[in-house]
């Protein structure tokens, strides 16, 4: 009908353009006008009487039914499909609307189709904002099922660590509490820490922005680095050889001077284990009350991603050791370690409460504090060896692939042994191939060089060993 009123149109249009008197003209023109009245009218009927047919179906089902279309993966419409779809529906033919309708029917049955090329494009939208996926573990009746045999997924209370990378460097790393309805700011977007309860550890989620940022929990040398602190503290490589020096085992009774902020008492206990005690002297009440916090803190967190109790085997005390001989009556110790300004005060107190053959670590920020402790020890001749004074330098290094300025990988480039040699643009590896295969095992060079952000000197360890005159 709409095809039969569009005729009817352009015949009035050429009769009255065609006309060649003015009275003519003005007969035309109100036959047009009449005819087109009628045209009108019954188009607007006809669609007013399908629309009074269709009233079976609300407003918000047809929206939801348009909404749903474009989630849904189509196939690709014909020339015709197409220009119909921009003609209202008064101008197609029944047996268009028939195979309309039919088609709407099968895309009701159709299931959603998430193809791996839409998963690539999403992950190469950086403007995206991506729901946390729950993929690898179940949701059901408000509990979390872990996909793996004695896996726990994140609880509020625990201590995680957020972290971004750009380039293959940390832009951002934060450590935090999960904790119910708050939020984590930064500079890349927000994420609700709700959304992070009751999911695996070691996962992306995208911010507000879309940016993935990178969740895990905080382990003990991240919590160390990242804990609230009064005083300097032992760092993690320091600690490490500082154990190693002590030869500390799980049950062994262990003393420390310098509570500091407690990171040394905390590699302390861990390495004593539950049959092992540690006991922290700390003459200066605000770093004893620090350190204690810490401990706490850390056990707490423990307790929640273990689902058992972190070892309470350290005394914290707020004694000077230099006067705390009751403190030490009636104990033995194994090892000692030692992070004060001047060590060889102490010393004397000390060496009647350690075993012998038993090792001293002390932990001295500068090589003057070094000289005055084996001065002390040749003035007071007490009976002390001094194995070794080391400095524990790390550097860090960056290793990745090497780049062209384009962003192409670079090629190795092998002799020539009489094969022809290829073209740049064959040498020449694409970092982002259309087929979606790099380039073979080898055939990328490597750029390694030290990180830009080195740590510099931190103190220096001497190890003294007590010996029997």
């Amino acid at each position: 009908m709409a095809g039969h009123a569009a005729h009817r149109c352009g015949c009035l249009l050429r009769l009255l353009t065609s006309s060649k008197s003015i009275q003519t003209l003005l007969w035309n023109r109100a036959v047009f006008g009449r005819n087109l009245e009628s045209i009108c009218s019954r188009t607007f009927s006809t669609a007013l009487i399908r629309s009074n047919q269709d009233d079976g179906q609300s407003s918000d089902s047809m929206q939801t039914q348009r909404q749903a279309h474009l989630f849904r993966r189509r196939r690709s419409l014909s020339p015709l499909e197409r220009i119909s779809s921009l003609l209202p529906e008064d101008a197609l033919s029944p047996e268009v609307m028939q195979l309309r309708g039919k088609e709407q029917q099968e895309e009701r049955h159709d299931p959603v189709i998430v193809t791996e090329e839409d998963c690539l494009q999403t992950q190469r939208d950086p403007d995206a904002v991506e729901e946390p996926n729950t993929t690898g573990f179940q949701r059901g009746e408000g509990q979390v099922h872990p996909c793996l045999l004695g896996e726990s997924l994140l609880s509020f209370g625990e201590l995680l660590i957020a972290e971004f990378r750009k380039k293959r460097r940390v832009e951002f790393r934060k450590m935090f509490q999960l904790q119910p309805g708050a939020r984590l700011h930064s500079s890349w977007g927000v994420i609700m820490h709700d959304d992070l309860e009751g999911q695996p550890a070691g996962r992306f989620l995208k911010t507000s922005r879309g940016v993935p940022i990178f969740f895990r929990r905080a382990s003990l040398e991240d919590y160390v680095l990242h804990m609230k602190r009064g005083p300097a503290i032992s760092y993690p490589k320091d600690a490490a050889n500082m154990l190693l020096m002590m030869d500390v085992m799980e049950g062994d009774c262990v003393l420390e001077s310098g509570s500091g902020s407690g990171a040394m008492s905390l590699f302390l206990s861990r390495a004593v284990g539950s049959k092992g005690s540690v006991l922290s002297v700390e003459v200066r009440e605000d770093h004893h009350r620090r350190s204690l916090k810490n401990f706490e803190r850390w056990r707490t967190s423990w307790a929640l991603r273990r689902g058992q109790d972190w070892p309470e085997n350290v005394e914290f005390q707020n004694a000077d050791l230099c006067t705390a001989s009751p403190l030490l009556a009636g104990r033995g110790f194994h090892s000692v370690a030692l992070d004060l300004i001047h060590p060889h005060l102490v010393l004397p107190v000390v060496l009647p409460h350690l075993h012998p053959g038993a090792v001293c670590a002390t932990y001295l920020a500068n090589i003057t504090q070094v000289i005055d402790l084996l001065e002390g020890l040749r003035c007071s001749e007490l009976p002390f060896l001094c194995e070794r004074i080391v400095e524990v330098p790390v550097r860090d290094w960056m290793v990745a692939p090497a780049l062209q300025k384009d962003g192409q990988y670079c090629a190795r480039k092998a002799p020539d042994q009489g094969e022809p040699l290829r073209s740049e643009e064959e040498a020449s590896v694409g970092a982002d191939e259309e087929d979606g295969v790099g380039p073979a095992f080898g055939s990328v060079p490597y750029i390694a060089r030290p990180h830009p952000e080195q740590m510099s000197h931190t103190a220096f360890l001497v190890k003294l060993r007590k010996f029997l005159k």
